[in-house]
C-alpha cells in the first residue's frame, strides 16, 4: 500500500496542508497513523474521503453536515432514504437562499438605476436609500 506524506495528500486533492489539520480537528478525517519519525502517513483511503469532502462542499453542506455524511455512510443501519432526507433538507435550504438572492439582485438593480452619475456622494439615492429605515427587500 502506498502511503502519503501529508503534503503528498495536500497535492494529490489539492487543498491546504492546514486545511488536512483543520478537518482532522473537526473529525472530518482520522488521525493518521505515525512513522516511529513522528510522520504522519495517510492510506489512499484519505483521498476518497477528502474528495467526498469537497464534493459535498461543492454542493453546500457544511462541514457539520458532511460529518453526519460521513457517519452516515459507514453506519450499516443507514438507508438511503435517510440521505435524502438530508439532500432535501439542503434542497430547500438552497431555494430559499435563491429566493433571498433575487430580492437582493431586484433592490440592486432599482437602486443603481436610481442613481445618477455626476452627483455628489451625499446626495447619492444609493447611499440615502441604504441610511433610510424605509428601505426594506422586498419581492
Amino acid at each position: 500500500m502506498n502511503l502519503l506524506s501529508r503534503s503528498q495528500l495536500a497535492k494529490a486533492v489539492d487543498v491546504n496542508i492546514e486545511t488536512l489539520r483543520y478537518y482532522e480537528r473537526r473529525g472530518l478525517i482520522p488521525a493518521p497513523q505515525r512513522k516511529d519519525s513522528g510522520y504522519r502517513q495517510y492510506s489512499p483511503d484519505y483521498v476518497v474521503r477528502l474528495h467526498f469532502i469537497q464534493k459535498a462542499k461543492a454542493l453546500g453542506f457544511r462541514l457539520e453536515e458532511i460529518k453526519q455524511l460521513l457517519s452516515l455512510r459507514v453506519d450499516p443501519q443507514t438507508s438511503c432514504d435517510q440521505v435524502r432526507e438530508r439532500a432535501e433538507a439542503k434542497l430547500a435550504e438552497i431555494e430559499q437562499k435563491i429566493t433571498e438572492l433575487k430580492k437582493m439582485k431586484g433592490a440592486l438593480q432599482k437602486l443603481a438605476a436610481s442613481c445618477h452619475s455626476g452627483g455628489p456622494a451625499g446626495e447619492c439615492p444609493i447611499l440615502e436609500a441604504l441610511e433610510s429605515e424605509q428601505f426594506i427587500l422586498k419581492d
